[in-house]
């Protein structure tokens, strides 16, 4: 589980837009974008090569 004060100053790396915790799939959502960002042991995988596209 990311830190709270974590999410509140992250932003999505290609639109610098908000981005959205998911708890049960522990991933970052940039709706605007359409990314998934992963998160693997509690650090948030920020780069836009690696993120998955909804």
């Amino acid at each position: 589980m990311l830190d709270e004060a974590l999410l509140d100053i992250l932003a999505c790396p290609k639109c610098k837009g908000e981005l959205e915790y998911n708890k049960e799939e522990n991933t970052l959502i940039c709706r605007k974008c359409r990314l998934i960002f992963r998160i693997e042991d509690d650090i948030p995988i920020m780069l836009i090569d690696e993120a998955q596209k909804f």
